[in-house]
C-alpha cells in the first residue's frame, strides 16, 4: 500500500501518517509548512516534523507547494500510484481569510483542484478522503431554533439533539471567505466522484484537535485555551456570553475514519465528523474544566461583537457514519481529550517549543 498524506506535518495529517506507516509500503506526506507563514512562529509545524522523521520508517516527506500545479502532479506521477489519498492540507482561518482572500481560496480551492486533477490523472484508482469542515454550512445551523442555558447555548427541539446532519443546506448562508473555498472544495471533491466516478469522501469536520496541534488563537480552539491558561495569559471571548458550543473530535479518531473508509470507500460520499453530542463543551465549559484540572481560576476577557458567521452552537450528527462504518467509534472521550492536550502542552512548553 502506497498512501499520499497532504499536510502531514499537522494535527490530522500526521495522526494519519502514523496510523499507516507500520503497514504501508510508503507513506508520503507532503507539506510546506505554510502554516508558519499564516500564524507567525506559533503556528510552525516541523517540530512535528521531526517527530514523523524519526518515529516512522516508511514516511518520507516531501516539500509540496500545492498551489504549484506541475509540482503536484509531478509528486503523483514519481511517488505514485497511490493507494489512497488524504487531503489534509488547507488555509483553516475565518479571520485570515478575510485578510489574505487569495491565498485562502488558491490554498483551499484551487489546491484541492490541483490534487484532484492530479489522481484523476496519476492515480485514478487511489481512495481520495477530503478533510472539510463544518463552515460548508455557514450559519445556516444557527437557525436551528436554541435554549439558552446557564453555561450554554444548546437546541431546543429533541429531533435536533443529536445533531446538524449532512441534509443541512451550503448555500443561502453567510460562510466567510473561508468557509466559502472549502465549501467550493467540498463541491469538487464530490463532482469528481460523481462525475468521473472516482471513490471521492468528504469529511465535514467539527472542531479537530490532540495533543499535537499547534494551536493559535485564529484557529485550534480547544489547544489554544489551555496553552493560554498555562501561560497565565489572556484567552479572548468573542460573544454570545462565552456559551457558543463545539464539539470536539480527537484527531485519532479522524484517523480512524479514514482507516474505516479506506477499507470499504464510496463514490462522492459526504459525512459530517465530530465528536457528537458527548464530546461538546462551550467555551465557558471549556474553560472552567482547564481551571479544575490545573487548580488555578480561568484567565479570558470578553467581546460582545462574535466573530460574524460563527456557530452558536454546533454538533455533529454521527448517525450516517456509523450507519455505514459501523466498525467506527469514538475513542477519545472529552476528558481524555483534556487531559492529553493539557499533558501535551505542558511538555511542549516545558521544552520551550513554542508551537
Amino acid at each position: 500500500m502506497k498512501v499520499l498524506v497532504t499536510g502531514s506535518s499537522g494535527l490530522v495529517g500526521s495522526d494519519i501518517v502514523r496510523g499507516f506507516a507500520p503497514r504501508a509500503k510508503a507513506v508520503v506526506g507532503a507539506d510546506n509548512n505554510l502554516r508558519a507563514d499564516f500564524f507567525g512562529p506559533d503556528g510552525d509545524t516541523r517540530w512535528n516534523l521531526r517527530l514523523l522523521t524519526e518515529s516512522c520508517e516508511s514516511f518520507h516527506h516531501r516539500d509540496l507547494e500545492l498551489r504549484d500545479r506541475a509540482a503536484v502532479r509531478d509528486l503523483l506521477r514519481a511517488d505514485g500510484p497511490f493507494d489512497l489519498i488524504v487531503h489534509a492540507a488547507a488555509q483553516p482561518s475565518h479571520d485570515l481569510a478575510a485578510r489574505r482572500p487569495f491565498d485562502d481560496f488558491d490554498v483551499n480551492a484551487v489546491g484541492t483542484l490541483n490534487i484532484l486533477e492530479a489522481t484523476r490523472l496519476e492515480s485514478p484508482e487511489a481512495v481520495f478522503v477530503h478533510m472539510s469542515t463544518n463552515k460548508v454550512y455557514g450559519d445556516a445551523p444557527n437557525e436551528i431554533p436554541l435554549v439558552e442555558l446557564e453555561t450554554r447555548w444548546d437546541y431546543a427541539r429533541p429531533e435536533d439533539r443529536a445533531g446538524v446532519r449532512e441534509d443541512m443546506r451550503i448555500d443561502r448562508s453567510l460562510h466567510s471567505l473561508f468557509g466559502a473555498s472549502k465549501a467550493a472544495a467540498d463541491l469538487l471533491v464530490q463532482e469528481y466522484g460523481r462525475y468521473f466516478g472516482m471513490r471521492t469522501t468528504c469529511l465535514r469536520c467539527g472542531c479537530i484537535t490532540g495533543p499535537r496541534h499547534s494551536g493559535v488563537e485564529l484557529h485550534g480552539f480547544l489547544s489554544y485555551l489551555v496553552k493560554t491558561q498555562l501561560e497565565r495569559s489572556e484567552y479572548r471571548v468573542f460573544g454570545y456570553r462565552g456559551k457558543q458550543v463545539r464539539d470536539n473530535i480527537h484527531s485519532h479518531d479522524v484517523a480512524l475514519a479514514v482507516e474505516a473508509i479506506y477499507e470499504r470507500p464510496r463514490v462522492g460520499e459526504v459525512y459530517n465528523l465530530g465528536g457528537g453530542r458527548d464530546n461538546s463543551c462551550s467555551v465557558l465549559e471549556a474553560l472552567d474544566r482547564v481551571a479544575q484540572l490545573t487548580g488555578t481560576s480561568a484567565r479570558y476577557s470578553y467581546e460582545d461583537t462574535a466573530r460574524r458567521g460563527d456557530h452558536i452552537c454546533y454538533i455533529s450528527n454521527l448517525e450516517r457514519m456509523r450507519e455505514h462504518y459501523p466498525e467506527w467509534r469514538l475513542t477519545r472521550s472529552l476528558d481524555d481529550i483534556f487531559e492529553e492536550i493539557l499533558r501535551g502542552w505542558t511538555e511542549r512548553l516545558a521544552a520551550g517549543r513554542r508551537t
